[in-house]
């Protein structure tokens, strides 16, 4: 085995792990604000590694370009992604975890909301 080879498989392990782990925590936590975390910062850096890892591992330039835009684009549009459900969810209403202890949003969450029935 190549240095390559071992250090794609190590990269490519270290995906895999952190995508399970992402898939437990979706199941374990209880709220959808606890599950924002698993859902993209496990999820996140482990597209990233798969990406990576696939990338070593490809003899063509193009295909290791694409597999870099994945990693890129994974790495700009889940945060926001995240930001947009949690955000969702908060002005819903959506209950907040019994262990929450500082609502930094409560201010924004009471009926102040404008002529088109949005939040200031």
């Amino acid at each position: 085995m190549s240095l390559v080879e071992i250090l794609s498989a190590s990269v490519l392990v270290i995906g895999v792990s952190l995508v399970l782990l992402a898939s437990v925590g979706l199941q374990r936590f209880e709220s959808v604000f606890a599950r924002i975390h698993p859902a993209t910062k496990a999820t996140t850096l482990g597209v990233v590694f798969l990406a990576v890892g696939a990338a070593l591992r490809m003899d063509d330039i193009g295909d290791v370009v694409k597999l870099l835009l994945v990693a890129g684009l994974q790495l700009v549009t889940a945060p926001i992604a995240a930001h947009m459900v949690g955000r969702a969810a908060y002005r819903a209403g959506t209950e907040l975890s019994p262990r929450t202890q500082v609502d930094e949003l409560a201010a924004t969450r009471s009926d102040q909301v404008d002529q088109e029935g949005r939040f200031p």
